[in-house]
C-alpha cells in the first residue's frame, strides 16, 4: 500500500521575521491544498473542541481564523461546530467568546452540532457490546464537507485525544457520549466480600476510588491507570480484575467516528492536528495545565490514521518537560508518554481505525517550510 502524506509545519524558525513563524507556514500549508477544488459552494463545518471556563490551551483563534478565511476565499459556507452543554453555560460552544472564539474575531459564525437542545440527530444502528447506537449530530451529518481540526492532548480515559476523539465524542449526542463511555471498566467489585477497610482506597496512587455516600465501591476510569494494587492490596478478595476495558472505550470511538466518516463523501474531509500546548488532561477539563513537551507544530492529511499515527510519534518521552504532571505523579510503564503518564495504550485507537479501513498507518512526513 503507497504511504499516506502527511503535511508537517514545525514551530522552528531561521529568521525573526513573520514569515518564518508557525501561523505563515499554515498560511502556506492550507495554500498548498485543492481548497477551491474541495469546498467551493458547499457546506463546511469545521469541527473543533472549544474547551470551557478557565481553559486557555485549546488551538488558538489566530489559527482558526487563518483556517475560517482560507475556506471561505476558496469558496466555502463556512461553519465551527462544537457540543453543546445543557447544563453548564461555559463550555463547548456556549460563551465561547470566554475563550476567544467569537464571529467578530475567527470569521464565522458557530453552532451546537446537534443543536441547542441536543435533540438534532441521525440514528445509525452499530453492535459492539452496550453500544448498540450512534446518534451523529444532525450539523455534521447535514454538511458536505468536514475539516477535522483538532488539539493533541493527553487523556485519562483513552490515553490520548485528538483527531479520531474529537470526532467520537464531538459529533455526538449526550446519550451516545455516556453509551461510550458506559464501555469503560475492567475491575469489578463484590459487595459481599468487600470490609471496607479502605485498604483499596488509601492504597491508590491516583486516586481513582472512593465508597460513596451508600458505602458503595466507585472507580473513576479516567484516573485508573490499571496498575492493579487496589486488587493486589485489597485482603478480603473483592476486587477482582476482569481486563483492561479502556480498549473496548478506544474500539467503541473507533465505531463512532466510523459512523460520521460514513456520511461524507470521499475526499470530503481533512484532518488538522495542532500540536501545541499538549497537556496530560483534555481540554474538556475546564481548565489548563502545563505542557508536558515543547510544541511540536502543526500536522495534516486527508488520512485520519496517517496524522493521528504521526501526531502520537512526534511526542517523546525524552522531551518530558520536569514539573510538567500534577505534583506527586509518576510516570508508570509503557512505551508511549501517554502511556506512561495514563497506564493506556494511546495507539489503540489508531489500529482500530486502520482495522476499519479508514487509513494508513505507514506514512511519509512532507514539511511546509
Amino acid at each position: 500500500m503507497k504511504k499516506s502524506v502527511v503535511k508537517f509545519a514545525d514551530v522552528s524558525f531561521n529568521k525573526l521575521v513573520p514569515d518564518a513563524t508557525l501561523p505563515a507556514k499554515f498560511k502556506r500549508m492550507l495554500a498548498s491544498l485543492p481548497l477551491k477544488e474541495r469546498v467551493s459552494g458547499k457546506l463546511v463545518a469545521i469541527k473543533m473542541h472549544l474547551g470551557g471556563n478557565l481553559g486557555y490551551t485549546t488551538i488558538h483563534p489566530l489559527f482558526t481564523r487563518i483556517l475560517v478565511k482560507a475556506l471561505k476565499d476558496a469558496g466555502g459556507d463556512v461553519f465551527i461546530t462544537d457540543v453543546y452543554h445543557r447544563n453548564s453555560s461555559d463550555f463547548g460552544v456556549r460563551n465561547a467568546e470566554n475563550r476567544g472564539y467569537s464571529e467578530e474575531v475567527i470569521g464565522c459564525k458557530i453552532i451546537p452540532v446537534a443543536g441547542a437542545g441536543d435533540k438534532y440527530y441521525y440514528q445509525k444502528e452499530v453492535d459492539f457490546k452496550t453500544l448498540k447506537e450512534i446518534q451523529v449530530a444532525g450539523n455534521i451529518h447535514d454538511a458536505e464537507v468536514l475539516i477535522d481540526f483538532s488539539h493533541v492532548k493527553g487523556h485519562g480515559d483513552c490515553s490520548y485525544g485528538g483527531a479520531c476523539k474529537n470526532l467520537a465524542m464531538g459529533c455526538v449526542t449526550s446519550v451516545t457520549r455516556r453509551e461510550l463511555h458506559a464501555l469503560e471498566g475492567g475491575i469489578e467489585w463484590n459487595e459481599d466480600l468487600c470490609e471496607h477497610c479502605d485498604a483499596c482506597i488509601d492504597g491508590c496512587r491516583y486516586k481513582a476510588n472512593r465508597f460513596d455516600d451508600r458505602g458503595k465501591y466507585k472507580i473513576n476510569f479516567h484516573d485508573c491507570t490499571f496498575c492493579q494494587h487496589c486488587v493486589e492490596i485489597c485482603p478480603s478478595g473483592a476486587l477482582i480484575f476482569t481486563g483492561k476495558r479502556f480498549v473496548d472505550f478506544q474500539k467503541g470511538m473507533a465505531i463512532s467516528t466510523n459512523e460520521i466518516l460514513k456520511t461524507f463523501d470521499k475526499g470530503s474531509v481533512y484532518y488538522i492536528n495542532v500540536l501545541l500546548n499538549i497537556t496530560m488532561l483534555c481540554d474538556c477539563w475546564g481548565f489548563s495545565t502545563p505542557s508536558i513537551v515543547p510544541d511540536i507544530g502543526i500536522m495534516a492529511s486527508d488520512d485520519i490514521v496517517a496524522v493521528e499515527k504521526a501526531s502520537l510519534d512526534a511526542i517523546k518521552v525524552e522531551n518530558l518537560i520536569p514539573g510538567s504532571l500534577l505534583i506527586g505523579r509518576e510516570l508508570s510503564e509503557g512505551n508511549h508518554l501517554f502511556e506512561k503518564i495514563w497506564g493506556k495504550d494511546p495507539y489503540g485507537q489508531i489500529y482500530e481505525l486502520e482495522k476499519m479501513g479508514l487509513g494508513n498507518s505507514d506514512y511519509v512526513i512532507e514539511k511546509v517550510d
